[in-house]
């Protein structure tokens, strides 16, 4: 197989200046790619900018909060202006504020899905507009969660927010096929500051940066990694070799990849003349209502002791 080659593309990795959005941004880099990285914080954006830079990659920073549409036209503007042109866009920055439903402000809802909905849509936007200019096709990666998938407890606005990531992939996916822009959604797994809060994993992951490896129970049974191991979907999905791929959610973590499946339906049932409230009780628990879709995230399975 050839090797990934993304000599003369310039890429946009918003929040990228830590976590999984640096790895992002090395990992175009190391293949060639030019790199806007983008953090609200200037240290740690230039931080980034200057490891890639020594790793012998190529990158420069731009400080701005991703949302608006303005953030937007500035990072598609400085990858224009510094390289001359865009072909990749990762959309990746993303915040948490996690509560119940009940304790759930209105705040604490505009704020994520303002970073993570909207953010994606105007980056998304912004850099379709600049790829079609071109007219030489491109790459969108949308940055999605197992929480837009199936939903987690404490995140109504984080879940709906990737959820509707995943939804704007699918459709992207149709709308840019004859200007050649694909547009995938990925699912990371990662030891990351979102992640390490979570009582399961909090040990492995202080193990991990005390320099042990995760065990092969998290890294396969879970595809639970570090941010480097989902680094490599990235590089493969700006490259020639996924031309033909698009519209898809792309799970991957610690040694495992997957294919996530789109909605669509599992059971039906039929009434001559259509259904009441009576019939449906009668036919639920037999036909359509047998068995039902799980929620959640499911429990990580840790060998018994």
């Amino acid at each position: 197989m050839p090797s990934i080659d993304l000599t003369g593309k310039a890429a946009v990795v918003t929040g990228s200046g830590r976590g999984l959005g640096l790895a992002y941004a090395h990992a175009l880099a190391a293949h060639g790619a030019s790199v806007v990285v983008n953090d609200v914080d200037e240290a740690v954006a230039e931080a980034a900018v200057k490891s890639i830079g020594e790793a012998g990659g190529t990158a420069v920073a731009e400080v701005v909060p991703v949302g608006t549409s303005e953030a937007a036209d500035r990072l598609v503007g400085r990858a224009v202006s510094e390289f001359g042109r865009l072909d990749v866009l990762v959309t990746n920055a993303g915040i948490l504020r996690d509560r119940v439903l009940w304790k759930m402000t209105d705040d604490d809802f505009d704020a994520v899905l303002t970073t993570h909905l909207k953010g994606t849509f105007t980056c998304a936007r912004a850099a379709a507009v600049r790829m079609r200019e071109q007219g030489e096709g491109g790459t969108l990666i949308l940055v999605g969660s197992p929480a837009g998938q199936r939903g987690n407890f404490g995140q109504t606005n984080y879940a709906a927010a990737k959820a509707g990531i995943a939804a704007m992939a699918r459709t992207w996916s149709m709308e840019l096929a004859r200007a050649h822009i694909t547009v995938n959604a990925i699912v990371p797994v990662a030891a990351t500051a979102m992640t390490e809060t979570i009582p399961a994993f909090a040990p492995y992951v202080e193990a991990m940066r005390n320099g042990e490896p995760l065990p092969g129970f998290l890294r396969k049974g879970e595809g639970f990694g570090t941010p480097e191991d989902c680094a490599a979907l990235v590089p493969f999905l700006a490259s020639e070799q996924a031309r033909e791929v698009t519209g898809q959610c792309i799970g991957i973590g610690g040694d495992k990849v997957a294919l996530w499946s789109h909605p669509q339906e599992i059971r039906a049932a039929y009434a001559d003349g259509g259904w009441t409230p009576d019939t449906l009780a009668d036919a639920w628990p037999t036909s359509v209502g047998a068995e039902l879709q799980t929620v959640g995230i499911p429990a990580p399975k840790f060998p018994e002791a």
